[in-house]
């Protein structure tokens, strides 16, 4: 039914406008869906684009070279798609847009390390569920190595077109070139004619037929309607033609006209003359070999001495290179190739003559010649004329393809030459029929001349009177002269001899003078003509034993000599006539089927042929022996004489009788047994009967099989690889859908199950060849195995099953089947991107592996029967499956696991209730299991799929409950879960939600267990402390922040070491060490070591067990071990106090325990090193910053906490700062010191705040109120520190502009470290009154300037622009003020009434102020002896300032006097010298305490 509507916008449906007619149609028919062919390919390339997508984005970062070679493949995918969506391609252009996307997307997988795709022949996506195992595996090895090939291409540059012909020509026996003339432009003003062809010029030899093209004077084809249309393709291109070094397409220009251009009278001169022009050449050897782009349009310059006109000539043509032959190429490119196309054959036979590919061709050259002038005076211009006389006599000659066959051919004229050497190439066909060839010679003149006549001739025949045809090379005619008539009369020359023999150069010119004439002819000695052929032709051979064998009928009493002396021609020739020779055999043992006189005979040639094709030279003709086989081979009773005369030979063997041909024999079994399973075939064809030969030969096959495989390691790697590839055949013809036919007998059925389970007994299961997995048979053994189990079904396991005689058998069986799949499964046989044949073979095991476990329910359940090993070894196999990385699908991307997940499922979750229900199934055998399953089972439980989780998670509380019950406690559950805990999350298991299941299982399980409560609680607090800081180790460990992985690590260190988990807290001691000696941070990582010294005494104890040593020490061996390497660390960090500490403590025991005094001798020499270090080397001081993290953007070990890092040395706070922003790039800097508000650190974005922070000098007390040497007390500055103090200004109270320390408090900010660095670190804040400031700075300036001067006091080569700063500083109130601020601030009554709490301070600040007099003055007269002639006014002037400041201080707070401070001229004791320090810089009643170290100081 049919009807028009009137239509309206739906946005108006009040209005009804109408928007025009509609026709409306109801079919009642069913509706057919029409999807396109080319769907499938369309939605995998979109797939693949989708997936290289997400891959490409990545790229970019570290791989730009990749990243734009993957770019470049998806823009041709996408464009190929779109052709492919439009439905417009022919079916050729489609085939080979298929074969391009699916190169293409193969290709981009392997280099993206993604999975590899297997096709069938069509390029179709091969479907596991319609393939048998065998042809699985060979479909994985096929792809394999094709694009490892084109990977090998890539990698040796070169380049490959976009049509993927170079890959294609590797694989291709014969290739093409398609060439297309697109013009020709030279100024020649006659007709001409262009030879085309291609040349090798290393071996100066032409390759191929000339294409010839006749162009007109007019500057066009002379067959007008050729315009466009000049077409050729060179074929019969072999890969030896392709692996020519060069390979040129050369042009060879012959003009059709007067013998000199010059000459314009066309009536006076003579015309219609062949004469030599130019020459164009062109190198095309990339184009060829598939190395450039194909489709290339090209322009050959000519190159000639002859004519200047040819420097403006060109001509111009496209070539695209094609693989395959003639009939190939016009299926596959009939866009390029039709039937007009001109195909110009190449010199001589292709590397491979298909059956039915029929040639008869001669290919004649004119080589040279050599004429005498006679009696004329100069050299005469010769022209040859050769003609083909035969039965029919006409158009026999062929100049180039392209052309039409002619009667007669002119050569090139060369001007005035004595001796022309033409070098003109033509093809003479239908050469069967050819009687011979003559040649005549004519003088031609410049004029017209109409008398003209032939002077000479000469001939040669191409059919000897043995039936041969002429042998291929070079032939010196004799040159016969004589009357014209009688020269061009045949009975006159055919009965002299064609060629010059050697007897007849070495006889001499006289002879032949004197030689009565034959005909009217005589032999010219003078003259010499030399030719060169070569016979083309599978039906004329030129050797006369083949010609006897093939035509053996004629001359039946020569068939044995012509058998026996096969083995004698060469090879190449008798490949050439392949099908004729195995035609002649075959017909000569069917004609003589009732007797057995020639079958030995025929045997052997047939043996000799195929040896042939075997040889490397002859390979490619093995397609040829397979194509004659299928298509051509049609001797039916063959079968019965192949196989008498093989048994024959196999008999004499044997009995160990000399049998010459048995080793020819052996290596030609295979085709051998191709002719008589062929001829076989043909015979039940013929007689309509099929026997079931299976059933006979596979049981003897299997039994000599299986004894084979059985000594499969004793023998050698061909007999290995011969027995498994035999194995791999009868697998592939038992899986086939065929091989049970419908009409077959039921007992022909239980006969292939039968044969199955023979299989089966091949020793393939229990162990496997002791190959290397890398090679191929360790591969093709599993895939055997796997195609077996995938072809049994319930019942043929079930039977095999109970074939074992006894419970121990059938154990032994099950135990070492576990083993050899969980060592499959753990080893990698296929390699990791056969995706396909890894999840086939997993779907195979998981089937058998069930069934297995059925019968281990059904016999080795209860207690009598009960089996530890075997349930472990099941157990151990499943959680190996299970774990498998092939089968975690969280690691694949989308489209992978989309994938997967259609076409096998989530094989896991099957697997994984398995196991829980056979767990559940032990009962009282579960404490076996404890606590050695406790790891496999939290290896399943980590897998990130939920449904697995909480089907698993609760084995844990019966793991608990079993142990409780069994030992009052699960003591060894909760260590063992520890430690698997520690190796599986570090490893990648675990995450969040992880440990919220784990939690909330195990409580709820406990909450039904009332008495195990209070201790799962206990178990679940410690294992969700444990995985967060193993959550957070994890994190950091992928981070580059190193400190950020220390962090984590001694989070973890510190939480063993809280529940006394020894070995996992030294396991985490020696991380941490690592991590330091990457950073060489060589203090940090003796300190870390010291941590595990601790643990060691003094004895000969042994160390416990969980120290992974190389071998078994004593607790002295390794403390003292231990020692040798921390002090060496210390040495490398300039830690030398801390080296004598050790040191001494081992000399203790070299001196008072070991008496070793070799060793105490070497000891004390290191710490005098040490001593010595410390006093002559300078250690720079380094800075400590304070880093906070503040923001919920941090992980936890981060989150608002504040850390002092110690930075190296001459490391600016700049430079720290930098490289710490620039491990979290997308943090926010603070450019405050105070500490931020909750709005910042509740934030969830990161903020960090840094700044530096000073150390507090805490003195040691052995130290104290001593005089220690700078270079001893300068290390306490800045080590040893665990008080951190950072200062700012702030004001408060009334602001007095004109002295601005009135007002300035300082705010002191305190921090204290949880250990003295290195190490994690706190912080506290405090504030610090404007007067303590005061003293703090008069005590650090005092310092600085007494440090100084003991500087160049000591050293007099140091510059004196330092203390020049310094001193001037202080001196003139013009530079810094001085102290007169601190006077108006702090020296007047108002504070002094204000603040009656600071009279001591101010007492110390103005004692402060009075020392600093007498070490001003010091200085200065220091400086006085250094300062130059040119600094001497500025010394003058700070002298002056000094001596008014010196007077007005002594009459305020007193006088100070320093002693004599050189020890060159005082005699007072040094001590007393450094006794004043603490008067002159300490700050009386300081905070510092005593400080506690980690080795008292003694």
């Amino acid at each position: 039914i049919s009807g028009w509507y009137k239509g309206y916008l739906t946005r108006n449906k009040d209005k009804k406008v109408s928007k025009g007619l509609l026709l409306f149609l109801t079919l009642s028919l069913s509706v057919h869906v029409v999807t396109s062919a080319e769907m499938p390919l369309v939605k995998e390339v979109t797939t693949t684009l989708r997936e290289w997508g997400s891959i490409w984005k990545q790229l970019f970062v570290n791989k730009k070279v990749r990243f734009k070679q993957v770019q470049g493949l998806m823009w041709d995918l996408m464009e190929w798609r779109s052709q492919l969506l439009s439905g417009t391609l022919p079916g050729d252009e489609f085939k080979e847009l298929k074969q391009k996307v699916t190169s293409k997307i193969d290709y981009g997988n392997k280099i993206l390390e993604l999975d590899l795709v297997v096709r069938d022949v069509n390029g179709n996506i091969l479907d596991p569920d319609n393939a048998s195992v065998i042809s699985l595996f060979r479909a994985h090895e096929d792809a394999t190595a094709t694009i490892s090939e084109r990977i090998k291409e890539e990698q040796s540059n070169v380049q490959m077109d976009h049509s993927g012909v170079s890959a294609r020509i590797q694989s291709s026996p014969t290739h093409s070139l398609y060439v297309f003339v697109r013009n020709f432009v030279c100024r020649i003003g006659e007709e001409s004619e262009l030879f085309m062809s291609l040349y090798d010029p290393l071996k100066q030899m032409i390759v191929s037929e000339n294409y010839l093209v006749r162009w007109g004077d007019k500057g066009f084809p002379k067959d007008v309607e050729m315009l466009n249309n000049l077409k050729v393709v060179f074929t019969d291109l072999g890969n030896k033609d392709l692996n020519r070094e060069k390979i040129y397409l050369i042009c060879q220009i012959v003009r059709v006209g007067r013998m000199d251009l010059k000459d314009t009278s066309t009536k006076k001169f003579t015309t219609g003359l062949r004469r030599p022009f130019g020459v164009a050449v062109m190198d095309i050897s990339d184009i060829i070999k598939g190395k450039m782009e194909s489709l290339l349009f090209s322009s050959l310059l000519f190159s000639s001495l002859l004519f200047s006109s040819l420097l403006f000539s060109w001509l111009w043509v496209t070539m695209k290179a094609l693989v395959g032959d003639i009939v190939q190429i016009r299926k596959e490119y009939p866009h390029l190739v039709d039937r007009s196309t001109v195909v110009a054959r190449k010199l001589g036979f292709p590397e491979i003559i298909m059956p039915g590919d029929i040639r008869n061709d001669i290919y004649l050259t004119l080589h040279s010649g050599d004429f005498d002038k006679y009696n004329k005076t100069t050299q005469k211009n010769v022209e040859v004329i050769m003609l083909v006389c035969d039965e029919e006599g006409k158009n026999a000659i062929c100049l180039g393809a392209g052309d039409q066959p002619a009667s007669e051919y002119r050569s090139v004229i060369y001007y005035q030459i004595k001796q022309p050497r033409w070098m003109e190439t033509f093809k003479v066909g239908s050469c069967m029929l050819c009687y011979h060839i003559y040649f005549l010679y004519f003088f031609i003149s410049v004029a017209k001349d109409k008398s003209e006549k032939n002077f000479a001739m000469a001939f040669v025949r191409l059919m000897k009177e043995d039936g041969t045809v002429l042998k291929d090379g070079i032939h010196d005619l004799m040159v016969f002269k004589g009357d014209s008539k009688r020269m061009e009369d045949v009975s006159s020359y055919l009965s002299l001899p064609a060629e010059r023999s050697h007897t007849d150069v070495h006889k001499g010119s006289t002879l032949m003078r004197n030689n009565s004439s034959v005909g009217g002819l005589s032999v010219s000695s003078r003259d010499s003509f030399t030719i060169s052929t070569l016979v083309c032709s599978t039906k004329l051979t030129q050797n006369v034993g083949l010609l006897g064998l093939l035509k053996w009928r004629t001359r039946p009493e020569l068939l044995k000599s012509n058998l026996q002396d096969l083995k004698l021609i060469d090879g190449e020739e008798v490949v050439k006539f392949l099908q004729d020779t195995l035609d002649a055999l075959f017909n000569i043992m069917m004609e003589h089927s009732q007797t057995d006189d020639y079958d030995i005979l025929v045997f052997d040639a047939l043996i000799y042929i195929i040896g042939l094709i075997a040889d490397r030279k002859f390979q490619h003709f093995n397609t040829v022996l397979e194509a004659y086989i299928k298509q051509h081979f049609s001797a039916t009773l063959a079968y019965k004489k192949l196989m008498s005369v093989l048994k024959t030979y196999l008999d004499v063997s044997s009995r160990g009788e000399a049998c010459e041909p048995i080793l020819r024999t052996l290596k030609a079994l295979e085709y051998i047994f191709k002719f008589i399973v062929r001829s076989r075939m043909l015979y039940s064809h013929t007689v309509m009967s099929f026997p079931a030969c299976r059933d006979i030969l596979l049981p003897m096959m299997l039994k000599e099989l299986s004894g084979a495989l059985a000594d499969v390691n004793e023998g050698s790697q061909e007999e290995k690889r011969n027995s498994v590839e035999l194995l791999n055949k009868i697998l592939e013809v038992l899986s086939r859908r065929d091989v049970v036919r419908s009409n077959a007998k039921p007992s022909y059925q239980c006969a292939e199950r039968y044969l199955l389970f023979n299989l089966c007994n091949v020793p393939l299961c229990p162990q496997l060849p002791s190959f290397p997995l890398s090679l191929s048979p360790q591969s093709r053994v599993v895939a055997c195995m796997t195609a077996i189990l995938s072809q049994m079904d319930d019942r043929h396991y079930s039977s095999y099953i109970e074939t074992f005689s006894g419970t121990s058998d059938l154990v032994d069986f099950l135990m070492e089947t576990f083993l050899l799949f969980k060592d499959l499964i753990g080893k990698h046989v296929y390699p990791s991107d056969w995706v396909t044949m890894i999840m086939v073979q997993n779907r195979v095991f998981l089937r058998a592996i069930n069934i297995y476990a059925d019968t281990m329910n059904h016999k080795f359940l209860d207690n009598n029967n009960f089996e530890v090993q075997l349930w472990n070894n099941y157990f151990h196999l499943a959680v190996a499956f299970i774990t498998q990385e092939s089968l975690q699908l969280q690691h694949f991307s989308p489209t992978k696991r989309n994938k997967i997940l259609a076409k096998y499922g989530d094989m896991r979750r099957l697997i994984g209730f398995a196991i829980r229900d056979m767990w559940y199934k032990l009962a009282g055998n579960k404490i076996c299991f404890i606590p050695g399953m406790v790891g496999p089972i939290l290896e399943m439980t980590l897998i990130p799929e939920e449904e697995l989780r909480r089907a698993t998670i609760p084995i844990f509380f019966d793991m608990m409950q079993c142990e409780h019950k069994h030992a009052g406690n699960f003591k060894k559950f909760e260590d063992e879960i520890i430690l698997k805990l520690d190796h599986e999350v570090e490893g990648g298991g675990g995450d969040v939600r992880y440990m919220e299941l784990l939690q909330t299982i195990l409580l709820e399980c406990a909450q039904e267990f009332v008495p195990l409560l209070s201790e799962v609680r206990s178990f679940v607090s410690l294992v969700t402390g444990l995985l967060e800081r193993l959550l957070d180790y994890r994190t950091v460990m992928s981070d580059d922040s190193r400190n950020n992985r220390m962090s984590c690590t001694v989070n973890l260190l510190n939480f063993y070491k809280d529940i006394n988990r020894e070995a996992m807290y030294i396991r985490y001691l020696y991380k941490l060490r690592d991590l330091h000696l990457d950073g060489e941070n060589f203090t940090e990582a003796a300190y870390t070591l010291l941590l595990h010294s601790k643990l060691l005494k003094w004895s000969d104890e042994q160390c416990p067990p969980q120290v992974d040593f190389q071998s078994p020490q004593s607790q002295r061996q390794l403390k003292e071990s231990l020692y040798s390497t921390i002090i060496s660390y210390f040495d490398q960090g300039k830690m030398w106090e801390e080296a004598i500490a050790l040191c001494k403590e081992l000399a203790d025991q070299y001196e008072m325990e070991v008496f070793d005094y070799e060793l105490l001798g070497e000891n004390l020499k290191q710490q005098a090193k040490f001593y010595e270090n410390i006093m002559k080397i300078l250690r720079p001081k380094p800075d400590y910053f304070a880093v906070g993290y503040y923001g919920c953007g941090f992980p936890q070990f981060l989150r608002n906490k504040v850390f002092i890092h110690r930075g190296k040395e001459y490391e600016r706070r700049e430079d720290f700062q930098g490289q710490l922003m620039s491990q979290f790039p997308s943090a926010v800097r603070l450019n405050t010191t105070t500490m931020p508000g909750d709005d910042i650190k509740n934030s969830p974005l990161q903020y960090i705040q840094c700044f530096t922070v000073q150390p507090v000098l805490e003195i040691p007390p052995r130290l104290k109120n001593k005089p220690v040497p700078d270079q001893i007390i300068n290390f306490y500055k800045s080590n040893y520190v665990q008080k951190f103090q950072y200062s700012r200004p702030v004001r408060k109270g009334k602001v007095d502009p004109d002295n601005e320390f009135a007002s300035m408090w300082i705010e002191r900010t305190t921090f204290y470290t949880a250990y003295k660095l290195p190490g994690i670190l706190r912080w506290f804040e405090t504030t610090v009154s404007p007067l303590e400031n005061a003293i703090e700075t008069m005590s650090n300036t005092n310092e600085k300037i007494l440090t100084m001067i003991n500087q160049y006091q000591c050293d007099e080569t140091l510059p004196i622009n330092p203390l020049s700063m310094l001193l001037n500083g202080i001196v003139d109130p013009a530079v810094m003020g001085g102290f007169a601020k601190y006077e108006k601030a702090f020296f007047i009554d108002e504070y002094t009434q204000e603040h009656p709490e600071d009279k001591e301070k101010l007492s110390r600040l103005k004692d402060l102020i009075a020392w600093q007099i007498p070490l001003l003055g010091r200085g200065i007269v220091l400086h006085g002896k250094r300062v130059t002639d040119d600094l001497r006014p500025f010394h003058e002037r700070m002298e002056e300032c000094f001596k008014q400041l010196k007077k007005k201080v002594e009459k305020e707070y007193g006088v100070r006097e320093l002693p004599d401070m050189d020890d060159r001229r005082s005699t007072r004791p040094r001590s007393m010298l450094r006794s004043v320090r603490q008067s002159i810089c300490s700050l009386a009643g300081s905070e510092c305490g005593t400080p506690t170290k980690a080795h008292p100081d003694k």
